[in-house]
């Protein structure tokens, strides 16, 4: 934090505080031929630590790893096109209409992504992987939930580089100090001899930080009551009380309805959304898949095939029993009582998972269902 330039003077005459944070005088940097946006790195640098730290939280769980790496290459992709998607259809005007340059909406490194587009769609790539991997969502989406605060309290200081989505004016010591453009114009929601705003990226950034702390906590605290996506639902629920209050705040171009900022309708809508869903699913966690290894991966699943010459399957071959119907599984290894044949069940297998297999020939066979 430093003084302002204009010194007591031109704060004074303005009515505006003495000290403020001050705004970057770059917003990117040249490399050749290209030009490195400040806005894209803090994204990037939030998608690596977001990353890294699912990967631990995964390995934790039982996970192999490369998972979370392997499904942030689509649910990245996609959620940077959803994203953008939702910016420029919520705030078509900007770039639609009478004098403006619709090719800007492809300009996502200016800034302009809508969380509200990018979770859901980032999730439909997560979806997209874990499904044909045979992968839990419930277990997924535990072992996420903390680290996407973590990664927009550091995407979100790409607001700062760009000077944008601040606040109202103010003389608090912490307020943002907000320049002109390098053109000499207005920046969106800036007053005219007004220099110092609420510093609505900062904010947020706090906000999510907290927020990524609480749902570590919740998880160490509360695992088995938070599975089946309900600390999803909370990291959800969490944000949308902070969007609430700080996009309240903001001054940029926006619709308004009935009073209030599209965003803040969007945060009450998905709020309601994301506790009905807590409630619902805290009445079936035990209908949620466990599986936290791929088909055909789980080491802890595994039949090996009979070892005497006169045997079916080559000496240590390894089935997966957690999609196997019972037909496919006897085929391949036969009687459960013939010589050398040995079943280790999955550990992430559910009660109610391992109740339906065991049943599904009507022979009630202990010899399958019997942990070591």
């Amino acid at each position: 934090m430093t003084l302002s330039s204009t010194a007591s003077e031109g704060a004074a005459g303005l009515g505006r505080a003495l000290a403020a944070i001050p705004s970057p005088q770059v917003n990117s940097i040249p490399v050749g031929p290209l030009e490195i946006h400040f806005y894209a790195l803090c994204i990037l640098a939030g998608v690596v630590v977001a990353v890294f730290w699912s990967e631990r939280r995964w390995k934790a769980m039982g996970g192999e790893p490369g998972t979370i790496m392997d499904m942030a290459v689509w649910a990245v992709i996609l959620g940077l096109v959803g994203g953008r998607l939702y910016h420029v259809i919520s705030d078509a005007q900007l770039y639609f209409g009478e004098g403006k340059e619709p090719i800007q909406a492809l300009y996502i490194w200016n800034g302009g992504l809508g969380i509200w587009g990018a979770v859901p769609l980032g999730a439909v790539g997560v979806w997209l992987v874990a499904r044909k991997r045979g992968l839990s969502m419930s277990k997924l989406s535990f072992a996420i939930a903390p680290t996407i605060p973590l990664a927009q309290a550091i995407g979100r200081w790409g607001n700062y580089f760009n000077q944008e989505l601040f606040g109202r004016p103010t003389d608090l010591p912490w307020a943002v100090e907000i320049t002109p453009t390098p053109e000499g114009h207005m920046r969106a929601g800036m007053e005219v001899g007004v220099t110092t705003y609420h510093p609505t990226f900062l904010y947020e950034s706090l906000w999510c930080l907290g927020l990524a702390v609480l749902l570590a906590y919740l998880g160490r605290r509360f695992e088995n009551s938070l599975q089946g996506g309900r600390l999803f639902a909370l990291y959800v629920m969490g944000y949308c009380v902070g969007r609430f209050w700080i996009e309240y705040l903001r001054v940029d171009p926006a619709n308004d309805f009935f009073g209030l900022r599209l965003n803040n309708w969007t945060s009450i809508a998905v709020f309601l959304g994301a506790l009905a869903y807590f409630v619902w699913a805290g009445r079936r966690l035990d209908s949620f898949s466990t599986a936290v290894v791929p088909h055909g991966h789980d080491a802890g699943t595994q039949v090996f095939g009979d070892t005497t010459d006169g045997g079916g399957s080559d000496e240590g071959t390894v089935y997966s029993a957690v999609d196997t119907d019972d037909s496919v599984f006897d085929q391949a290894t036969g009687s459960s009582e013939e010589v050398g044949t040995e079943y280790h069940p999955s550990p992430e297998r559910s009660s109610s998972e391992g109740s339906t297999e065991d049943g599904a020939d009507g022979t009630g066979d202990d010899s399958r269902s019997k942990p070591e």
